[in-house]
């Protein structure tokens, strides 16, 4: 029989992630009430561009690929022209940033309107979301607490890929254990976001698993050809070629443009304390090899730390190790925070809060200039590797056996 102050601390776990979930519908709402009042032109009296945000970009480019128009996406102007053609001669400007392999999951999509597609992609990839999240087995409370936190949140918003990219990564990573083929599936899909998958390769390795990495290159290796077979094989220089460099340009943009502010990583965090490129590249760098060889050391086998928590860090290091990334790529930070409730030896209850909250507060601070957004991953990172370190070296010294 379970003693009274474990009930309490589980309804207490329960009230807590039931009025954090309120606030963040409450919030939710507000914020999409506003996006939702549109002018005469059809554009968000809030974000004064269509309410559809980065959806729009892969709805109309997944439209231009059916109308045979594939090239136009590699063309900065021409797609920007053909975009005021399909949607107003008064659209801000837009950019394609995608791999080319994403058109196979917009151009279905782009079969129907575009609100109702907005719909099944937003909702779809929540749902997956929640399907990759489930064998964690965090329970019903955390999941909902996960499902509708603030990154997520903001993902639906801007209509962005978020809740899938991160539904692949954790859900491949969940599942490699006894299910290696299937996260070599998934691992392979994440392809169409490659720089959120930089650690897994070093985790598979790490760990051993063969398997994985071989369904993860055998599904890559498929879905580029299949997407040269239905898009022109040429497609796939052309994002070398084009696609590429204006992200990297976008990136490196003098410092500061109104969307660096809304950033996460280690290297839009150096522009923001003044470092120029070079020096903003070499502290990411740094980030990025620290990550790895903390992934490394965690998946490597005798480490005394359950695979849930091997899962969960590593979601926060992938964001760590990118050099590009915004709020709604940081729903890994959520699943972590979800996760460190449910250990005896956690933050206190009011800096999970905090920590669930972040995207949220990232957008208040940005509003003033701060560019601030990294910290939470770095204080999660580091709390959670301190915490498995310690556990370990306890365990070495009481001399009991270790996990596998």
């Amino acid at each position: 029989m379970e003693p009274n102050w474990i009930k309490t601390r589980s309804l207490l776990d329960v009230a807590i992630v039931t009025v954090v979930s309120i606030i963040a519908l409450w919030m939710a709402e507000i914020y999409l009430s506003m996006l939702w009042n549109l002018n005469s032109k059809g554009f968000s009296e809030l974000s004064h561009r269509l309410p559809y945000w980065d959806f729009t970009n892969l709805w109309a480019g997944s439209r231009m690929a059916i109308d045979g128009h594939v090239a136009t996406l590699f063309d900065v102007d021409a797609y920007r022209a053909a975009l005021r053609d399909m949607f107003s001669p008064d659209l801000p400007n837009q950019e394609w940033s995608y791999p080319p392999n994403i058109l196979l999951l917009g151009v279905p999509l782009a079969t129907l309107p575009i609100l109702p597609a907005y719909l099944v992609w937003t909702i779809g990839t929540v749902l997956c979301l929640w399907l990759a999240i489930r064998p964690l087995k965090l329970g019903a409370a955390l999941e909902l607490a996960i499902v509708l936190s603030p990154a997520v949140i903001w993902n639906s918003v801007f209509g962005q890929n978020g809740a899938l990219t991160t539904a692949l990564l954790i859900g491949g990573l969940a599942v490699v254990p006894k299910r290696p083929l299937l996260a070599g599936v998934l691992f392979g899909l994440l392809t169409i976001k490659p720089h959120l998958g930089i650690l897994v390769p070093f985790c598979l390795l790490a760990s051993g698993n063969w398997r994985a990495i071989l369904a993860a290159i055998g599904t890559a290796a498929l879905i580029a050809v299949a997407t040269g077979l239905f898009f022109g094989f040429d497609v796939w220089r052309l994002f070398l070629t084009e696609t590429r460099p204006l992200m990297t340009s976008i990136m490196e943009a003098p410092y500061p443009q109104p969307y660096h502010y809304h950033a996460i990583t280690v290297f839009f965090t150096a522009r923001a304390i003044g470092l120029g490129l070079t020096a903003a590249y070499g502290v990411q760098a740094v980030a990025a090899v620290a990550s790895i060889a903390a992934a490394v050391w965690l998946w490597r086998p005798g480490r005394l730390v359950s695979h849930q928590e091997r899962v969960a860090l590593t979601a926060v290091l992938a964001i760590l190790a990118t050099p590009y990334g915004y709020t709604y790529d940081t729903i890994g930070v959520a699943v972590a925070v979800a996760m460190l409730a449910t250990m005896t030896s956690r933050p206190p209850r009011l800096i999970l809060a905090i920590c669930w909250l972040w995207p949220f507060l990232v957008h208040v601070f940005a509003h003033r200039g701060y560019c601030i957004g990294v910290l939470i991953p770095l204080f999660l990172a580091a709390w959670m590797l301190l915490s498995i370190w310690t556990t370990g070296r306890k365990t070495e010294l009481s001399g009991e056996p270790s996990l596998a």
